[in-house]
């Protein structure tokens, strides 16, 4: 049995102690940083800086206190992602949400490099083979995984696996083929599709401004898709009013396992008792925040969680999701969600408890633990 830590949103008194910041030097102080970090050491907080439109990422003021807790005890923090739009592009978005060195008093930098190309082939499972793991990740001697949990069109859930497996692993790739980067993992099946239905598109362009490779072009009145750049990401699924694309779904175990797979790749880049996670259950929108926009929260902000095993944090947090009360004007109410029911689940209609499953399966962590308030 796993020890979670928990440190729960609710403020009760007119004190500091009582305040969210607060509550994460507490969990902190259990996940004995001292022990972690060696001094001198590298340590990248890997996180994800949001997108123009999504502002509802970890919020600087956390990853301040994150970074300062690192150099409290010696080691060298850098705030990181990887390369989603272009490297230049991205670091301003982070700039535009809050995060700069000035923000978070440590590097903010791009793992993979400006161009998402710095990366280091590591051997993952069946389903992936390999991965191109981040090359700052790859060589940093130590991490703490700072994660937004909330919805993720693919995933069900996005946590730390996700976090990981996606954003531990480099952008792109020297060769231009996108296979041999993120977009990998999307397409792990080759079963995978996308299916247009060309007499229901009305051109309303939305799945053409959401596409995160350009694949889809918008020629002589009608849109053309290059299968060949098509990542099978289902973000035009997701986003088209018509249900005029739709994403075969043969490939969902598939996908699933890869998340575990990916995540299981960069993790074994670095020694064991080398990685503590902090998994922010805070406005729990049902978007993953590389979209361009954010929905208002499903459920309201249950607090943050931390430790030493993936797996336990991510099934202690997506059961603190799961069991809550739906929101009124969010998704979940839309979609008739009612308490009881795995609110994720049923508001996006995949089950993000696969993937924990799936890394529990092949020995990242165990989905027994002890939830330990602070």
């Amino acid at each position: 049995m796993s020890l979670v830590y928990f440190a729960p949103a609710r403020a009760r008194r007119w004190d500091y102690k009582a305040s969210q910041a607060a509550g994460l030097e507490r969990l902190i102080e259990k996940m004995n940083l001292g022990e972690v970090i060696a001094g001198g050491e590298y340590v990248a907080i890997k996180t994800h800086f949001g997108s123009e439109g999504a502002h509802r990422i970890v919020r600087p003021r956390f990853l301040r206190v994150l970074a300062d807790a690192v150099k409290a005890v010696g080691g060298k923090p850098f705030v990181c992602d990887t390369v989603r739009i272009r490297g230049w592009d991205y670091l301003e978005v982070a700039n535009q949400n809050g995060i700069n060195p000035q923000s978070v008093g440590c590097p903010v930098i791009l793992a993979d490099g400006l161009f998402g190309c710095d990366s280091v082939e590591v051997k993952a499972g069946r389903v992936l083979g390999s991965v191109q793991v981040a090359a700052a990740i790859y060589d940093a001697p130590a991490m703490i995984v700072v994660s937004h949990c909330k919805g993720h069109v693919g995933a069900g859930y996005g946590g730390a696996i996700k976090n990981l497996a996606m954003g531990g692993v480099a952008g792109r790739h020297r060769s231009g083929d996108w296979r041999q980067a993120r977009g990998h993992l999307h397409a792990a099946s080759p079963d995978s599709s996308i299916v247009r239905d060309v007499e229901r598109c009305t051109l309303c362009l939305q799945c053409l401004h959401v596409c995160p490779t350009e694949a889809i072009s918008e020629v002589e009145g009608g849109l053309v898709v290059d299968d060949n750049r098509c990542w099978r990401c289902g973000r035009c699924e997701r986003v088209c009013p018509e249900e005029a694309i739709r994403l075969d779904k043969r490939g969902e175990d598939e996908f699933m396992l890869a998340l575990a797979e990916g995540a299981q790749a960069v993790l074994s880049t670095f020694q064991p008792g080398k990685v503590v996670y902090f998994n922010f259950a805070l406005e729990v929108q049902p978007e993953c925040d590389c979209m361009p926009m954010a929905d208002t929260p499903i459920v309201q902000d249950q607090g943050i969680l931390a430790s030493q095993d993936i797996v336990a944090v991510e099934q202690a947090t997506l059961d603190l999701i799961n069991t809550s009360l739906p929101l009124p004007g969010s998704l979940a109410a839309d979609q008739g969600v009612r308490a009881g029911q795995r609110i994720l689940a049923e508001t996006l209609g995949v089950d993000g408890q696969l993937h924990i499953d799936a890394a529990a399966q092949i020995g990242l962590g165990s989905q027994t633990y002890r939830l330990v308030e602070v």
